[in-house]
């Protein structure tokens, strides 16, 4: 189970790690290895955030995030991304971007730090309406219930994920972007814009993969309850079988497509602080693509593994671990708009939530073993007239 899950992640590891050592020698080498530790230590949560969405999907699509959405991952955020960043802000074509970005490193890490306002914003307000419209939705199983139990009352209020996001987003553009020293005075304009998108963005994204699982959970209701009413009258049609079941998988290819992209987004603005953090490791965007590479194909086997083993099944609260760790971040990325955080803290934050999550998973699964065998116990007490 674990290699065939981990294969290709331990075997991009080798190939990677050789390729660096060939291409840049040993000190290229451990600048790839770091970034990939760098990459893991980071995105973890993102791991278990991914896991419950994908385990909503087949084996199909499953395959599909592990093989297109790597490639997305990989290409497209840490390679691609960057480079359409500089072209953006520097207004340049996207060939002399790349010239830049080889010939140029100096500068080009330069453009991309003066655009991390835009893209801590965009980042920050999607990643933080993740974490408000879990933390706002009425759960049976609470973890911090203390907490929980009253912000879920709060969330009957419709819209209120969107304003507090709104009202995030306002305090950040009046206080941390009116002042950017290494982006060039104040950013407040680009910072609400930016905000403003990744509201959108999850919005419509968001919107989008619901209403198609909605749609697909309702569709797989009304042909259980036909069946059974087939069954129960004997009255069962082969042609109308194989029409009902056609229309429940069209529905659910178009709903693991929006889930689909929605998980490319959600693993977008995990990336973010990554990306801009490597700059502190190397500004070569070949070694930067290839280790945080290598630490992205371990974060998709991750979740894969979570959900082929049931983990957030069998330990409930670290979904809520996980989102936590989302809000964590989120703040953390409106804040480095000014001040610079290390990726360590970010890193180390998300570890101790999930962290205390598990611990407190295992706490209630042993208690519930407990209670169960102390009610077998009585069960055969009152049986044997004991």
């Amino acid at each position: 189970m674990l290699l065939k899950t981990f294969g290709w992640s331990f075997a991009v590891t080798a190939g990677g790690l050789a390729l660096a050592g060939v291409l840049w020698g040993w000190k290229g080498l451990a600048i790839v290895g770091i970034l990939s530790i760098l990459e893991i230590s980071v995105s973890f949560d993102n791991a278990v955030v991914n896991a419950g969405i994908l385990r909503k999907m087949n084996a199909f699509w499953q395959k599909i995030f592990l093989t297109v959405g790597i490639l997305i991952a990989v290409f497209g955020m840490r390679l691609v991304f960057p480079v359409v960043i500089v072209a953006v802000t520097a207004k340049i074509g996207p060939l002399e971007a790349v010239k830049l970005a080889i010939n140029d490193k100096d500068q080009y890490e330069h453009l991309v730090t003066a655009a991390h306002p835009a893209i801590a914003a965009f980042g920050g307000i999607f990643l933080l309406m993740i974490f408000l419209d879990f933390i706002f939705e009425d759960r049976d199983i609470r973890w911090l219930g203390w907490l929980e139990k009253p912000l879920a009352k709060l969330g009957k209020l419709d819209t209120l994920s969107i304003v507090v996001a709104l009202l995030a987003l306002l305090v950040t553009g009046m206080t941390f972007a009116t002042d950017v020293a290494h982006s060039g005075g104040d950013k407040s304009a680009t910072v609400l814009l930016a905000g403003v998108a990744g509201l959108l963005t999850y919005l419509i994204v968001g919107g989008i993969s619901s209403y198609f699982e909605d749609r697909l959970e309702e569709e797989e209701e009304e042909a259980e309850e036909a069946e059974e009413a087939e069954r129960a009258e004997k009255a069962a049609s082969g042609a109308q079988k194989g029409s009902q079941g056609a229309t429940v998988v069209g529905l659910a290819g178009k709903a693991a497509f929006f889930l689909f992209l929605y998980l490319e987004v959600i693993d977008a603005s995990f990336s973010f602080d990554g990306v801009i953090g490597a700059f502190a490791i190397t500004n070569d965007i070949f070694e930067m693509a290839l280790g945080l590479g290598i630490g992205a194909m371990y974060i998709r086997s991750l979740t894969v593994f979570l959900v082929r083993k049931g983990t957030l099944d069998d330990y409930v609260y670290l979904e809520h671990g996980a989102h936590y760790a989302i809000g964590a971040l989120a703040v953390i990325l409106l804040i480095t708009i000014k001040y610079e955080i290390s990726e360590v803290i970010t890193g180390l934050i998300g570890v101790v939530l999930i962290g205390a999550s598990y611990l407190s998973s295992v706490v209630r699964n042993r208690r519930l073993e407990a209670e169960g065998g102390e009610d077998a116990k009585s069960k055969t007490e009152v049986a044997s007239g004991v």
